[in-house]
This record gives structure tokens, C-alpha cells and sequence, in this order.
């Protein structure tokens, strides 16, 4: 197919503004490795609405095409690229999802083998859309994939907006798991947080044999579809106290705390709260701290209780074909369809994010009228 000039994209020019839809060049020539897709859909994720407000940590060079959570048809190849990263063939119109780049030659590529933590990594919605190859964002008609980063090919049983997930969402908790180590069967394992990421890592311990699984969050919706996910109690916190919950999970275990906690909430004060849930010598992962607020902790608190306390970032071409193939082999034991909320076209992508930012959606979808 011919290419075109321009795509429309939804573009950040300034925190807290509006997006507005702009035409963005196409490259016309497609470098060694690189591919150009045409976006299917872009779920949203909570770090969007973070970026668009201002509220990462990270450092973003605005102006930005939002979006990194995203599926596409690939249009065009540049050569050396017709198979992705797990080996598999690609060809025109095969449906992709894509990380990041890792630059392969740094420390942290070789030495550390952790490419998720790459000294010289490029992130889509991050790179401003003024400089080539300009495409790096999800809210746009077409995306381009640049040589360096990984790219797995979509299962046919695994639908658009579910890849779009695991693209992000889900790849970061598979690979969040996968750093804590085995779940036991023996475990009690609690999961502070009942958004996207909260509710697939339910799914996850549920799946992984775990003996208790309990859900920590809000909405009363989403502590609903927690238990749909494999939650055996839920706790909300509009109407407990971190006290009460405290009190629960000890209840729950012989006044132990739990073997294993999670967090997937966001809030500094989660992370607080978390450490004394978790019992003596259990573990303590922690996903979703990306923002800048800050708490203040006793370091004791760590070496009485001999607490194991693991961060874990993102993930690797490895983790996004594992959060498919989990969705391809538990789709009927897991609801993942209902955790897509609303589908949104590119011209309501505002009231899609003011959507996510209140909480009255779990994973809206943009579609761009092509989706599989």
C-alpha cells in the first residue's frame, strides 16, 4: 500500500491542556529493523493520565504523542525485520505488539542482562513527536517501531484490545512476577490495588495456586470484578481504615501477615501500609510507585522483619508474549473482556482520559475503525 503523508495524532503540547489531534509526518523510508504499523486500538493506562497532568517522575520532552499501550497491523517493512522477537514469521497485515528499545551494548543490557533497564532505552509517549521518525506514541492512526525494540506477533485468539493490554499493563505484572519468584500453594498473598494491573495480578496469584487471595482497592466495581478475578476477600478502603485492614489480613493468617503482598496502587501511602501487612520474612513487590510523593519509613522496619522488598519495571519482549499466551491459555477461566470498559474514537480521546482520571472506566480502548 501506498503510504501516507500524515497520520492524526493526539498530541500534549503542555501539562494539564487538552490533547489535541494534530497531522504528524510519516516517514516515507523505512529504516533496516524498523516497521510501520496501522494502529488497531490503544487501551489507556493510568501512567497516560499521569503524563498528560505532569504527575511522573520521569523526564518527558513534550510535545508527546500520548498512548504507549497499543496493537498495530504492520503496513511496511524496513528490511531485516520479518520476524519478531521470539522467532516467529511477520507479514504485511499481521498484527504486533512492541516494547521499548534496549540498546543491547550498555551495562545494564550485558553485564546485568536487565535490557528493561537500559541506560540508552527510547519509550513510546515519552520522545517528542517533533523529531523523526515523529510516530513513538499510541494515539496516533499509524506508529512506527523502531529497529531497536522488541515486537511479538498477536495470537488470532487473542483480540486486539486484550493485546493492547498486555502490551503494558499486563507484561509489566508477568514480569513483576516472574522477579519475585514462585507463588506457593501455601501462599497468602494480598494485592493492594483494584485497577488494571491490581486485578490481572489477582488473576495471576489465583492461577498460580495460591491458598488466599486478597484484593485491596476501590471502587465497589472493581472489588467486585476482583473477586470475579480469583479474589477470596476483598477490602475496601472508603469504608475500612488501614488499621481494620491490617487487622483482617492478621485474622486471615494466624496473625502472621501475609507471605506475599503486592502493590499495584499508586499512592505513597499504600507502600506504608503494605510493609505491615506483610508478615516476617515475607516479600513485598512494588509496581506501581511512579510517581514523586514520598513517605517517611523507619529503616528497622526492613531488617526486624527481614522483609524481602522488591521493585520491579516495565518488561521485556519475553513478557509480552507471556501475558498473551496467559490471556490465550485463561480466557475462559479469567473475565479479561470486562476489564475494557468503553471503546472511544481518536477524536474523544479527552473525554476518555477524564473517564480513566475518575475512575468510572477500568480499561478504555481507542480504536481507529480497523480493529481485529
Amino acid at each position: 500500500m501506498k503510504i501516507p503523508e500524515y497520520s492524526r495524532a493526539a498530541v500534549l503540547r503542555r501539562y494539564s491542556a487538552p490533547l489535541k489531534i494534530e497531522n504528524v509526518p510519516i516517514p516515507q523510508v523505512i529504516e533496516p529493523g524498523a516497521i510501520l504499523v496501522k494502529t488497531d486500538c490503544c487501551t489507556i493506562c493510568g501512567t497516560d493520565v499521569h503524563l498528560s497532568n505532569g504527575g511522573l517522575a520521569r523526564p518527558v520532552e513534550l510535545p508527546v504523542i500520548v498512548g504507549h499501550e497499543m496493537t498495530g497491523s504492520i503496513v511496511a517493512f524496513g528490511s531485516g525485520a520479518e520476524r519478531d522477537s521470539v522467532g516467529q514469521d511477520l507479514r504485511i497485515g499481521d498484527r504486533i505488539v512492541w516494547t521499548r528499545t534496549n540498546c543491547g551494548h550498555c551495562y545494564m543490557c550485558t553485564v546485568a542482562a536487565k535490557p528493561t533497564l537500559c541506560q540508552n532505552a527510547r519509550a513510546y509517549m515519552y520522545e517528542t513527536m517533533e523529531r523523526a521518525p515523529y510516530l513513538l506514541g499510541g494515539f496516533s492512526d499509524y506508529v512506527y517501531v523502531l529497529p531497536e525494540s522488541g515486537r511479538v506477533k498477536v495470537p488470532e485468539s487473542v483480540a486486539s484490545p486484550l493485546a493492547s493490554m498486555a502490551s503494558c499493563a499486563f507484561r509489566s505484572v508477568i514480569h513483576a512476577v516472574e522477579e519475585l519468584g514462585e507463588v506457593r500453594h501455601t501462599d497468602t498473598v494480598v494485592v493492594q490495588g483494584t485497577g488494571p494491573l491490581g486485578l490481572l495480578a489477582t488473576g495471576v496469584a489465583r492461577m498460580s495456586g495460591a491458598r488466599r487471595v486478597i484484593a485491596i482497592g476501590a471502587p465497589d466495581g472493581r472489588l467486585d470484578l476482583a473477586r470475579d478475578f480469583g479474589a477470596d476477600d476483598v477490602l475496601s478502603v472508603e469504608r475500612t481504615s488501614a488499621e481494620e485492614r491490617r487487622a483482617f489480613v492478621l485474622d486471615a493468617t494466624g496473625g502472621r501477615g501475609a507471605d506475599v503482598v503486592m502493590e499495584f496502587a499508586g499512592n505513597p501511602h499504600a507502600f506504608t501500609e503494605g510493609l505491615h501487612l506483610a508478615r516476617r520474612g515475607g516479600s513485598y513487590l512494588l509496581v506501581g510507585q511512579l510517581g514523586q510523593g514520598e513517605v517517611t519509613i523507619k529503616p528497622s522496619t526492613f531488617v526486624n522483619r527481614n522483609l524481602r522488598v522488591l521493585g520491579s519495571l516495565a518488561g521485556g519482549a519475553k513478557d509480552y508474549w507471556a501475558a498473551m499466551e496467559f490471556i490465550r491459555r485463561h480466557g475462559t477461566d479469567l473475565p479479561f473482556g470486562r476489564l475494557i470498559s468503553n471503546s472511544y474514537g481518536l477524536d474523544q480521546v479527552n473525554d476518555a482520559l477524564t473517564a480513566m482520571r475518575n475512575q468510572t472506566e477500568v480499561k478504555p480502548v481507542i480504536t481507529f475503525g480497523n480493529m481485529a
